[in-house]
């Protein structure tokens, strides 16, 4: 069941249509300049081509942050299904690990096989820069999803959401689970993870404000979206802070880790666990009361909208400049937003009334 029919918001609908602003740059042409000028971020001259026929037959790789993670292998599977209907070639590589130069060889070996299109999770937004730019200078064009890329090394950048909606978000579930008032900690991915830092500081100006004065941001850890590494961190964050309320996790790997370890623990009903992750591997922490409230978008919906975006960019319907329009199949049509962003649209948030009613 596609969730996108079922969402509940969680922020007013004004804030949904609102488009962050670029998280990070490299140097060089920024994408702003490329566009006034006629260029695409590679600096060759381009101009869109709404009418244009989708094109057969396109190489796309996808790069995600990590294989055999189980959002990453959602998301993912989202792309290869739109190639399957688009005629396209799908193929897939990446690290075992999530740390910040990892994936450079990949983008390297990709150049190297003449690919039409990567598409790329950052593990971190400058150290794929310069390996990206020799991709763009080969002609290759670059989907950012998920995590961002600096700006100016891709075309464009699929978003789950607005930034300021997710970070908004996360602090009003745990303004709710926790009454208001309390000590809260962060258990997040990588220390370099672009989504991620983006999300956490929108909960850090959240928090400072006066109507959320009551909980304190205690610790920023990191799990680096490794199962074990996430459940030793969330051990250590009860361990350390005895009166901690809230453990918040804005990835996957995080939250299930979190929940695994706090539904077998004296921490189970004391301490609310939330953030984001899909309702496959929360389901069973929500059915026995170690969870409350999580929120997600349909992650293979981005893999999917990833797809659609480089074959759209490799047949020259879009170039990635703001105000540009294109049809991603079942999901419609997308409008390119600033610097680039295409926004996937709200997330949604599951608790034990709704979560049966979805499967991924």
């Amino acid at each position: 069941m596609q969730p996108r029919r079922s969402r509940r918001l969680l922020l007013p609908a004004a804030a949904l249509v609102a488009l962050t602003v670029g998280l990070v740059a490299c140097g060089g042409t920024s994408k702003d300049d490329a566009t006034a000028s006629g260029a695409t971020s590679g600096g060759a001259a381009a101009n869109a081509n709404p009418n244009a026929t989708l094109k057969t037959g396109v190489k796309m790789a996808f790069l995600p942050k990590q294989l055999n993670n189980p959002y990453s292998d959602i998301e993912v599977g989202g792309g290869k299904a739109a190639l399957g209907d688009l005629k396209g070639e799908y193929k897939l590589v990446g690290p075992n690990d999530a740390s910040a130069s990892s994936q450079v060889s990949y983008i390297n070996t990709l150049i190297q096989q003449q690919q039409d299109v990567i598409g790329i999770a950052a593990n971190d937004p400058n150290a794929v820069c310069p390996s990206l730019k020799q991709a763009t200078a080969a002609g290759i064009k670059i989907v950012a999803f998920d995590s961002d890329a600096a700006k100016d090394c891709r075309d464009v950048f699929i978003n789950q959401a607005t930034t300021q909606g997710i970070g908004e978000g996360l602090v009003k579930m745990t303004s709710d689970l926790v009454g208001g008032k309390g000590d809260i900690a962060i258990l997040s991915a990588t220390p370099n993870a672009t989504n991620q830092n983006a999300w956490i500081d929108v909960m850090k100006t959240e928090l400072a404000k006066p109507e959320n004065s009551g909980m304190k941001l205690v610790k920023i850890t990191y799990g680096n979206d490794d199962d074990q590494t996430s459940f030793q961190q969330a051990q250590g964050l009860l361990q350390s802070y005895p009166n901690l309320k809230a453990i918040v996790s804005p990835t996957t790997v995080g939250i299930a880790a979190t929940a695994r370890y706090v539904s077998s623990s004296s921490y189970k009903g004391k301490v609310a666990v939330t953030g984001l992750g899909t309702p496959n591997q929360m389901r069973e922490y929500v059915k026995d009361g170690t969870v409350k409230q999580f929120a997600l978008w349909n992650p293979a919906d981005i893999g999917y909208l990833a797809a659609y975006a480089g074959v759209a960019l490799a047949s020259g319907q879009i170039t990635g400049a703001e105000g540009e329009t294109f049809t991603a199949g079942k999901l419609g049509k997308y409008t390119i937003g600033k610097d680039g962003e295409i926004v996937l649209g709200p997330p949604t948030v599951f608790d034990a009334n709704n979560i049966d009613k979805f499967d991924f």
